[in-house]
């Protein structure tokens, strides 16, 4: 077998081609020990004029194949619309459409109020996304249309854009002409509030979905890695404390404004402990009986949804039963309480967003693309895990991207998929998208006929409904003491986002999270794991001392892992932690040595002066046996770990050559060990390698055992360890 007991010349190997089999005793007999060596594949670097020409011509290349890929890609129903398995399909896309449809009835007017608009809007929104995720969506389960979340985002943009405007409250009404799609200052339609609100609603959403379709084209679908389980959960938490908050208004029947700027939750349950006195009595009562009705039904729809094949619609229920007493006892007139008034039938003519308010509405778009996209890629890619299919996180950015841009024309605010729906979207049996074209007829039918009878309807009503949906986001709270046994860095980042979301500003949660999990990230570099490696027997498997029994010590090498990447901001971390856990700071022993030939010189000349160099003697000798190195530690080799270490920058390069100099100045060789091909590739181009000719010996191996036994056989061969090794 042919072997070689360096690396190739220029730098690390590459490609496993031998393994040479010397012994330790073979090679204290015969010389050093022979280590595992790979042969480096020459690789052929490609001039960066010849790789973007490459690409270009990759990607501008036209044939009809690509073509019809193209297509098929971007408009996935082509695809599997063809496939469609029609008699074991069709049942169940039909009835978990039917279902869906009926709960997003009242879901949807409910949810209106929270984006401060008015009723109908909110059935379009959720008739028009269901339509084009269908078309557009790669994921067979998820539900898309109103989520409360979102909806509060908007709405709060909504309630701002509306008090810079001169709306205060809802019960303002502007006559004067805005200019805003809907009329200008010479003469016109004229735009109230709830014209100016659809208009920011529509702004808003047509800006997210820009940003959304633009991070499509540029292929940043990974982002939603970077959105961790524990922050989205406590964003959504936080959010629907503010949701929450926002709701009991409606409940007590009184007309406050929505509190704008940082602290609104604390500031609306200020206002609402200010005026209690003005409750709406009939809204109290209202408000009590459909919670003493709608928490004990969802309980049980919850607790036998295996037993049922389709969850009950007692929201539905509800908002039928209260909108018969509403009209019949004429609430409204009799006692002041506030409904959802008229909703048309049919669809108002398409119109443009107002291109003058997107420079107001930028940054807050941006937030909503991003929550939305993350909600919706994360419930996609759980499903489809669960049911055994692939999602495309850039198309589903596509998908949802015009489904807020198309809708926006029609008066729709911004939409993304929604956990309660898509569970019971999967529960009853769907096994498409078809499912979603099922939901689009069912709300087409309540948008053409059935939407004007919902004129009596109670808004306390619709508020019930949207609190009785966050019970599972509020549920979590429960959670948050096993969340903490399992992990309390992510308990953390939980409890930082929820707070942030819900007592300082929405959007600003969900930033505080991202930088809190950033940082979390960067701290486990910080404070990465040192450890000291020990044998296990007779096999090549080397773990912490301290962590298990039975280990046993090399002689004379000394083996330690550093559990991270060693960069910039780190590589004195390393280290620190290097010289800490083998208990010898080279750079302190070359002082001491320094100080200790310092003083050594200093009594030679003392002695000589004083003509008693032979009373000095011994004293020297004990000084200089002092220094030498292997009488005060049980090791002369030092084998790095490289197997955690991901990646090293210039700064880490320079540590491990900083690292291997001053350990050798006091007699310590360092050698490398189960370094990847990124980490091979670093030390190459930092200069780790000696130059040719220098003599240097081996520096960087394979396996543990080979530097090991490399180090001890060229210990002995050396003579250079004592009789404990």
């Amino acid at each position: 077998m042919e072997s070689s007991n360096s690396l190739s010349e220029g730098g690390p190997a590459m490609m496993a081609q031998e393994y040479c089999c010397a012994s330790a005793d073979e090679g204290a007999e015969s010389g050093p020990h022979v280590p595992f060596v790979l042969e480096r594949r020459e690789k052929e670097e490609e001039n960066w004029r010849t790789a973007v020409s490459h690409q270009l011509k990759k990607q501008c290349t036209c044939s009809s194949e690509r073509a019809k890929a193209q297509v098929l890609g971007f408009v996935p129903i082509l695809k599997w619309l063809p496939r469609y398995q029609l008699k074991d399909w069709i049942l169940g896309d039909v009835m978990s459409g039917l279902i869906v449809g009926i709960l997003l009835v009242p879901q949807s007017i409910a949810y209106s109020l929270l984006a401060g608009q008015d009723p109908i809007y909110g059935l379009y929104t959720s008739f028009f996304s269901s339509i084009i995720y269908t078309l557009l969506g790669t994921s067979r389960h998820i539900s898309v249309g109103i989520f409360g979340v979102l909806c509060l985002l908007v709405g709060q943009v909504v309630d701002r854009e509306l008090a810079l405007a001169g709306y205060i409250t809802e019960s303002i009404r502007n006559n004067a002409t805005l200019g805003l799609g809907m009329g200008n200052s010479t003469g016109g339609p004229v735009c109230d509030r709830s014209c100016y609100a659809i208009m920011v609603g529509t702004t808003v959403t047509f800006t997210a979905g820009v940003y959304q379709v633009l991070m499509g084209l540029l292929q940043v679908g990974f982002v939603s890695v970077y959105l961790s389980d524990s922050l989205l959960s406590g964003f959504a938490t936080g959010a629907s404390l503010t949701i929450l908050t926002s709701q009991v208004k409606y409940l007590l029947g009184l007309e406050l404004p929505r509190a704008q700027g940082w602290g609104s939750l604390v500031k609306t349950w200020v206002s609402l402990f200010q005026n209690l006195g003005q409750t709406n009595l009939c809204d109290l009562v209202t408000s009590m009986v459909c919670l003493a009705v709608l928490v004990p039904t969802k309980e049980l729809n919850d607790r036998f949804k295996a037993k049922l094949k389709a969850p009950i619609p007692f929201e539905l229920f509800v908002v039928i039963a209260a909108t018969l007493a509403s009209h019949f006892g004429h609430f409204e007139q009799e006692y002041g309480s506030k409904v959802a008034g008229a909703i048309p039938t049919g669809f108002l003519p398409p119109q443009l967003p107002s291109w003058s308010l997107i420079p107001n509405v930028a940054v807050d778009a941006f937030s909503i693309a991003i929550v939305g996209f993350a909600i919706t890629v994360s419930l996609s890619e759980m499903f489809a895990k669960k049911h055994g299919y692939v999602v495309d996180p850039n198309q589903e950015m596509y998908a949802i991207g015009f489904c807020n841009i198309l809708p926006s024309f029609f008066r729709c605010f911004t939409t993304s998929a929604a956990l309660t729906k898509t569970l019971v979207k999967e529960s009853t049996g769907c096994q498409t998208q078809m499912s979603g074209l099922v939901t689009a007829l069912v709300l087409l039918l309540v948008l053409l006929v059935i939407s004007p009878l919902f004129y009596s309807l109670q808004r306390c009503v619709l508020a019930v409904i949207i609190l009785v949906n966050l019970r599972g986001a509020l549920l979590k709270f429960t959670d948050v003491p096993r969340m903490w046994r399992v992990n309390r860095l992510d308990t953390a980042i939980w409890l930082v986002t929820m707070a942030t979301s819900a007592l300082i500003n929405t959007e600003l949660g969900l930033l505080v999270g991202v930088m809190v999990s950033a940082f979390c990230v960067l701290g486990r570099t910080q404070r990465a794991q040192a450890l000291e490696l020990g044998r296990a027997g007779h096999r090549e498997l080397y773990q912490d001392l301290a962590s298990y029994n039975g280990l046993q010590s090399q002689p004379g090498v000394a083996i330690f892992r550093y559990e991270a990447p060693i960069y910039y901001a780190n590589q004195s971390l390393f280290k620190k932690a290097l010289y800490r856990c083998l208990g010898l700071d080279p750079v302190k022993e070359k002082a001491r040595r320094r100080k200790l030939e310092k003083h050594r010189r200093k009594q030679e000349e003392v002695a000589m002066m004083t003509g008693g160099e032979g009373g000095t003697k011994g004293k020297e000798k004990e000084l200089t046996t002092k220094v030498f190195l292997p009488n005060q530690v049980n090791f002369h080799s030092v084998v790095i770990d490289c197997s955690p270490v991901l990646f090293l920058d210039t700064a880490g390069v320079n540590a491990l050559k900083e690292v291997y100099k001053d350990y050798k100045e006091n007699g310590v060789q360092v050698f490398l060990a189960q370094c990847n091909t990124s980490v091979l590739e670093s030390l190459n181009r930092g200069g780790y390698y000696p130059e040719k000719g220098m003599g240097e010996k081996e520096r960087v191996f394979f396996t543990i055992s080979d530097a090991v036994l490399y180090a001890q056989s060229l210990s002995s061969q050396n003579g250079d360890c004592d009789t404990s090794c």
